[in-house]
């Protein structure tokens, strides 16, 4: 018997997601084709920030079965931080090349939790995950200089933000790292790798303080300005660089 495919999860992440799968077969019946787990959770790496990411693969969106799933997502919301796409299976291939970079990273990072696995043969077009990875960047370096603007006068708001970069930052370096054709373990160690090439030698302790922030949702004292500008700063080398691949 293969192991359960959430059983390097937290105990009561793993209860809260059986729970919720067993009410979206029951709620949804022959509309729901696959469910998948993707992000942080799907790799067994979850932080104390990290939310538990979920594709429900509909074969329709029926509002009367939808309904019916409302108050069991709201329980899950609340309890594990979970967070659902419901998407029609007709839909996938078109949200892959709208939305390259996540479904890449998806593609990467899932697990299948019911049905069947909708990214096994999904690949995104090099085009689209060429302008999905500039648009990413550009938007993450124009975003963190309005949000630095509104927080940085009150120190503990720059942990959030510091917080929230991980995501793009080491989405996109994961993807970067694939067109370049030399892929990362996981998305961290990708940020980690181009980084390095980029800064050799200041990279670790700005990476180091990301890692805090977003498993501790916390940073020390003086740490987060030059933590969030460095970052910035970071993302326009990124960018550079995407700006070369063809």
């Amino acid at each position: 018997m293969s192991p359960s495919p959430i059983a390097d999860l937290p105990p009561e992440v793993a209860q809260g997601l059986e729970a919720f799968v067993a009410a979206a077969k029951e709620a949804l019946g022959p509309d729901l084709a696959s469910v998948v787990l993707f992000g942080s959770a799907a790799e067994g790496r979850m932080r104390a920030t990290s939310d538990v990411n979920v594709i429900l693969v509909l074969a329709r969106f029926d509002p009367a079965r939808v309904d019916a799933l409302r108050e069991p997502m709201r329980l899950a919301h609340a309890s594990i931080q979970l967070s659902a796409m419901l998407i029609l299976a007709s839909e996938v291939a078109a949200a892959a090349e709208a939305f390259a970079v996540k479904f890449a990273d998806i593609r990467e990072r899932h697990k299948v939790l019911a049905g069947d696995d909708p990214f096994a043969t999904l690949v995104p077009s090099r085009g689209a995950m060429l302008v999905r990875l500039r648009q990413i960047l550009l938007n993450f370096i124009l975003r963190t200089r309005e949000r630095y603007l509104l927080t940085s006068l009150r120190e503990e708001q720059l942990a959030p933000l510091t917080a929230d970069a991980a995501g793009p930052l080491r989405s996109a370096a994961a993807l970067m790292l694939t067109l370049e054709g030399r892929p990362a373990a996981s998305p961290k160690e990708a940020l980690e790798q181009l980084a390095a090439e980029l800064d050799p030698a200041g990279w670790r302790e700005p990476l180091a303080h990301l890692s805090q922030a977003r498993e501790n949702a916390a940073l020390q004292a003086g740490v987060g300005k030059p933590t969030v500008l460095y970052l910035i700063g970071l993302a326009q080398g990124l960018r550079a660089r995407a700006e070369k691949l063809a």
